[in-house]
């Protein structure tokens, strides 16, 4: 590694391998490759004189890709197809003739593009589905555990860790649906000539329509494919990208907002991120237990879900049947809102097959809300007893002031309990209160619901899509 120029760190610290090959310009070149063979074939098939010698040809050098020669020829003509074209054609003298016959560049790096969105769509898909899993047994290992809920960040009603944890996991669902439909509706540009029309590819055939469309149906097919679009300029339409990162983005809220709720939980001393034996919170402060992968997977969420509004300015700015001001930017933005969103899903991966929960803070957080949320209970209980509720109602008031004062004056516990049991005109409850402050007699159907949403819609999920356990380690 060369650490005099910049290093992508999207590929040096975040995403995984898998990912990382999938951009890479020998996985782009290969395809190319395949796809001028796929192109090659699919012509002779249909009566265009090629041999097949020159097919043997171009499929024995499919991918000892001569580089060098490519690179040198890029930099006399300044077109990176055409130095391909000519470096295949060195090794392949037989079929240099034949190499590209028809196409436009577009054939080669829109297709390829196509095919290594859909290959990086199935991997994340793949971790995606891990993370669910992970989150689907923490969810049923703690769903009868009562937490405090929050809304506006304020001690609400109490819900459970598991009851939690599924809406973290709701959201990873409607993911996985949103990216199944885009996996299913990624087509390839297919063979259409330089502005769409197929007019290249009409006059090898003498103007046979028919044998023009089994062609682009052959090579689509050759490439693992079943779909093509029906009509476009020089490009596939370029909303597809839009479509593609806004998927991503949608992973990368989902993601943004389980993370930071774990940060604030963690600040709470309630669930923490792993922490390795030997890993280092500050470099200052040697006690401190930073919640680093959850803040990575914040940093990265960001990132992602900022890429969106570029591709929906590249969609709007291509000018008739194309322009080229989207090429350099999609060598940007396609490939690190992937490589992003994998380092996302790694990181999720890894924080959610070891959190740790501490069960005895969250009580004790519980107990210090938890009289206030009861005393609707006690007064019921008193009233039923014969008690004058307006009286009543007035002296929880009371005491809740008090025992509010104490709390947030002094930072003493909450004495309201203490407080009711002293008030003969609370007698009616004295022997039972306790019962009554249980806090699992405040989390309504949260376990239920944990079990019940994850056995009818996540299970049946996880079941037919084995397999899906992923562990890419992160790597710093």
């Amino acid at each position: 590694m060369d650490n005099s120029i910049y290093s992508n760190p999207l590929i040096t610290r975040y995403a995984g391998k898998q990912m990382a090959e999938l951009f890479s310009d020998d996985c782009k070149f290969r395809l190319w490759r395949q796809l001028w063979i796929a192109l090659a074939e699919s012509e002779k098939e249909l009566g265009l004189p090629i041999t097949d010698e020159q097919i043997a040809e171009l499929k024995a050098n499919a991918d000892n890709i001569n580089y060098e020669v490519a690179a040198e020829r890029e930099r006399e003509v300044r077109h990176d197809v055409m130095a391909h074209v000519y470096a295949y054609g060195v090794q392949a003298p037989t079929a240099k003739a034949i190499i590209h016959l028809g196409a436009t560049s577009c054939f080669v790096t829109d297709n390829a593009e196509a095919i290594i969105i859909f290959r990086a769509l199935q991997t994340v898909k793949e971790k995606l589905l891990s993370v669910m899993e992970k989150l689907a047994e923490f969810s049923l290992a703690y769903a009868d555990m009562p937490t405090l809920g929050f809304t506006h960040l304020q001690p609400a009603q109490l819900t459970t860790v598991g009851k939690r944890a599924c809406l973290w996991l709701q959201d990873l669902e409607t993911d996985y649906h949103n990216l199944c439909y885009t996996i299913d509706n990624i087509k390839l540009r297919g063979v259409k000539g330089t502005t769409g029309t197929q007019g290249s590819f009409m006059a090898l055939f003498n103007g046979d329509g028919e044998k023009v469309k089994a062609l682009e149906k052959a090579v689509i097919n050759k490439m693992g494919f079943s779909k093509a679009y029906a009509v476009t300029g020089q490009t596939y339409p370029r909303k597809m990208d839009y479509n593609v990162v806004s998927m991503l983005s949608q992973i990368a809220q989902s993601a943004y907002k389980f993370a930071n709720d774990l940060r604030i939980l963690q600040n709470m001393k309630e669930i923490e991120e792993p922490f390795e034996k030997n890993q280092i919170g500050s470099s200052a402060m040697a006690y401190k237990r930073n919640p680093m992968r959850s803040e990575r997977i914040c940093a990265l969420s960001r990132f992602v879900i900022s890429i969106p509004v570029n591709e929906a300015i590249t969609a709007g700015t291509q000018w008739f049947e194309r322009t080229l001001d989207d090429s350099a930017n999609k060598r940007i933005t396609i490939a690190q809102a992937f490589l992003a969103v994998d380092g996302i899903l790694n990181l999720y991966n890894n924080i959610v097959g070891g959190l740790v929960v501490y069960p005895k803070v969250i009580r004790k957080h519980i107990m210090a809300e938890l009289p206030f949320m009861a005393t609707e209970d006690i007064l019921m209980e008193c009233v039923k007893a014969g008690g004058d509720r307006q009286e009543l109602h007035e002296l929880i008031r009371e005491y809740s002031m008090q025992s509010g004062s104490r709390v947030k004056n002094e930072g003493l516990d909450n004495n309201l309990t203490d407080l009711i049991k002293k008030d003969e005109k609370f007698k009616a409850v004295w022997d039972h209160i306790d019962d009554i402050m249980a806090p699992e007699n405040f989390i309504g159907r949260a376990p239920d619901q944990v079990r019940e949403y994850i056995f009818e819609y996540v299970k049946p999920i996880l079941d037919s899509e084995k397999p899906h356990s992923v562990d890419d380690p992160i790597r710093v």
